[in-house]
């Protein structure tokens, strides 16, 4: 039988948290450890709960989410972020993103989905809700460095790069799969090796700092 998985959640307003506790309730595999009101009392308490992942609200008093995601990413970067907020605009968006979050999902995702998206992003998904995946998807594509990826310094293999280069173009982990006739654990295998080897935790970051790297 497999562990239940520990989480944190970081959210400063009572309703927004009581629901997100009422959605999970019903689900045994997953165990609320901490529950912060903002950011620094998130990460005063961290380091004293066996947390795999955390449910980190955007706006937030004393210390809001994108930089407690930094924070946190500094000093455990094994620690997941799901960003989980009412927002979907694209400032918030691409900072979380840039911040080190793995997903991206709106509050009023159905509890199944929330569930999902905490599995999937322990498995090294990266869950978004479609409004915000697709927003994540136009901006690679029409983003001004989007030219075809090639090596760089990184140490990219050939196979690294086919599967950046369909990542660009929105293919989920399953359709690379079969597209390039491997296994969907290979594809992940491989995008795990292309995070480290890039030093990033999303696909966002890794096109991003490839594009720069051809650019130059």
């Amino acid at each position: 039988m497999m562990q239940p998985l520990n989480i944190a959640i970081a959210e400063d307003n009572p309703f927004a948290l009581q629901a997100v506790l009422r959605k999970l309730k019903a689900y045994d595999d997953i165990v609320i450890r901490l529950v912060a009101v903002n950011g620094q009392q998130l990460l005063d308490c961290f380091p004293n709960s066996p947390v795999s992942v955390v449910l980190m609200d955007l706006e937030m008093p004393v210390m809001d989410g994108i930089r407690a995601t930094v924070l946190l990413k500094g000093r455990h970067p094994h620690i997941k972020v799901l960003v989980l907020t009412t927002f979907d605009d694209d400032d918030k968006v691409f900072e979380a993103i840039k911040s080190g979050a793995s997903g991206y999902l709106l509050k009023e995702a159905e509890p199944e989905r929330l569930r999902e998206a905490i599995l999937d992003v322990m498995r090294g998904g990266a869950p978004m809700s479609p409004s915000i995946a697709f927003k994540v998807l136009n901006m690679v594509r029409n983003a001004p460095s989007a030219v075809p990826i090639s090596p760089t310094d990184h140490g990219l293999t050939k196979r690294e790069l086919e599967i950046l280069e369909q990542l660009k173009n929105g293919l989920t982990y399953q359709q690379i799969a079969d597209n390039l006739y491997i296994s969907f654990g290979t594809v992940r295998k491989h995008i795990d090796n292309i995070y480290g080897k890039l030093h990033v935790s999303n696909k966002v970051a890794a096109l991003q700092k490839v594009a720069g790297a051809t650019r130059g």
